[in-house]
């Protein structure tokens, strides 16, 4: 693994030639991705400013040119019609200014009329490399890129540490106020959210408080990417929490979390119904955002990174590394989140075959569990494994308990050993059906009908592109393989 000075990392882009030779050293890799939003170089990381806005999607990502490491961060900008087909319309936001000199760290955005904003971390460091955090925000110009204003809204506030990042804006009817959620860290090194309020967008702006959410008084060491939305009249509360190891998650510390219940604007406080929830179980998914601006009362619409923080993975040697999830509709159903591919997804899968235990390159593999008064019963699913079923992620479902055990320790490529490599997915529900979205280096299962969600990244090599279901449970089993044509154009656009 290379390792980068901070002049490497930190240093300044000022034109596309500097980095047309590595993007066309990664087109070429075997594993860029032809259905996910990628990086055209280097490294991307948290999904930012998704939106809706005037019959188009919006995405940015933070995105550091130079190779797969966390430095000087820039915004770039994805569209759509459709939340599937994706084009890259260049950097979207950069670096310039006194307050953002070390980067334009995550944000949102949001729709207003004719009118998009942009609301990002300025990440400051003075001449000792000491941080100082602002919240900024910006108006997407006529040509399409951001005015920023000349000074941010706010400051950092100085009785929580340096960690304050992440804003998220909403707007509140019934308060005829917006609110910012910040995610931050107390002083003692405790997760918290911070509110800010105004009566305007880009001006007014006060802090209001400190989210409470009884019973996580001590959940985690910070709260990043905090994101609230309305669904079929409940509040969802997401969120990342860091430092902190979770039930189930192995050695990591880095965790994607949503809350559903009641938020109360006048007291800024969350009341949960119940406990905390997995957004998704598998080893790869951080960082997730609602996009703004949908207005279904009833959906939602979510997208995350598949990657970790502190995390690394073989295109690293290529000098790129991670993907934007495929965006998900999110809907309430007795009391969980169910999260499916969008609507037009179907626009780009080809006709369906039976499984006959190959695997393509991208691949839509679908199982469907056979019906009965009594159809649950173990089995094993193993992808990616060779020619003759041996190797391969495997994903064991033990039918009493409900649990399905993803192992991946089969695989020839293995990386970040150390956070650990099996995993467990408990279901509310037998297990009755499965949905596998396969690209170049990547695999989300959608587990009764998006009840739970699996996300990882994978590297098969050559000879790993295969599949076998075992085990009584898989008897009467129906399996169909759908291929998957490319929707997300790998331009190489600055």
């Amino acid at each position: 693994m290379r390792t980068w000075t901070t002049e490497e990392r930190y240093r300044v882009l000022h034109s596309a030639d500097e980095i047309i030779g590595l993007h066309e050293k990664i087109v070429s890799s075997e594993y860029r991705q032809k259905f996910h939003v990628q990086p055209i170089t280097g490294l991307s990381s948290d999904p930012n400013g998704f939106v809706y806005h005037k019959g188009t999607w919006h995405l940015y990502y933070q995105y550091c040119p130079w190779g797969a490491v966390h430095g000087l961060k820039f915004w770039y900008h994805v569209t759509s019609t459709d939340l599937v087909h994706w084009t890259n319309a260049g950097i979207g936001m950069w670096p310039d200014t006194f307050f953002d000199n070390k980067g334009c760290h995550s944000g949102s955005a949001f729709s207003a009329g004719d009118d998009l904003y942009l609301f990002y971390t300025g990440n400051h460091r003075d001449e000792n490399w000491v941080r100082t955090p602002y919240t900024c925000a910006a108006k997407l110009g006529p040509d399409g890129k951001p005015v920023k204003l000349p000074e941010p809204l706010f400051g950092p506030r100085p009785d929580y540490s340096e960690h304050q990042r992440d804003p998220k804006i909403v707007y509140v009817p019934e308060q005829k106020k917006y609110f910012i959620f910040i995610g931050a860290q107390s002083m003692d090194k405790k997760g918290r959210a911070l509110i800010y309020t105004s009566e305007s967008l880009l001006e007014g702006w006060k802090f209001a408080g400190e989210l409470k959410v009884p019973g996580f008084e001590d959940f985690g060491g910070m709260w990043e990417c905090p994101c609230i939305v309305r669904i079929s009249g409940k509040d969802i509360l997401i969120f990342s929490p860091q430092y902190t190891k979770l039930p189930g998650r192995a050695e990591s510390t880095n965790h994607n979390i949503y809350m559903i219940g009641s938020m109360d604007y006048e007291t800024l406080t969350f009341t949960p119904d119940d406990t905390y929830h997995y957004l998704d179980f598998g080893f790869d998914f951080y960082a997730a955002q609602f996009a703004a601006n949908v207005n279904d009362p009833e959906m939602a619409v979510l997208i995350g990174w598949i990657g970790l923080p502190d995390n690394h993975y073989p295109t690293e040697e290529e000098d790129w590394e991670g993907s934007m999830s495929v965006p998900r509709e999110l809907r309430l159903v007795n009391g969980r989140l169910v999260q499916s591919p969008p609507a037009a997804f179907g626009r780009i899968l080809k006709d369906a075959v039976p499984g006959d235990g190959k695997l393509l390159k991208t691949c839509q593999v679908e199982i469907r569990l056979p019906e009965g008064e009594n159809p649950s019963e173990d089995f094993t699913l193993k992808l990616f494994t060779k020619a003759d079923g041996s190797g391969g992620m495997s994903f064991a479902y033990d039918a009493a308990s409900k649990i399905i055990t993803a192992d991946k320790t089969g695989m020839d490529l293995r990386y970040n050993q150390q956070v650990g490599e099996v995993l467990p997915v408990p279901l509310d529900d037998a297990l009755k059906k499965i949905r596998i979205l396969i690209d170049s280096c990547s695999a989300e299962l959608f587990l009764n009908d998006g009840a739970a969600t699996f996300t990882t990244h994978v590297y098969p090599t050559a000879g790993e592109h295969f599949y076998t279901l075992t085990g009584p449970g898989a008897a009467g089993a129906i399996v169909t393989v759908r291929e998957i044509l490319p929707s997300v154009k790998d331009d190489f656009v600055v």
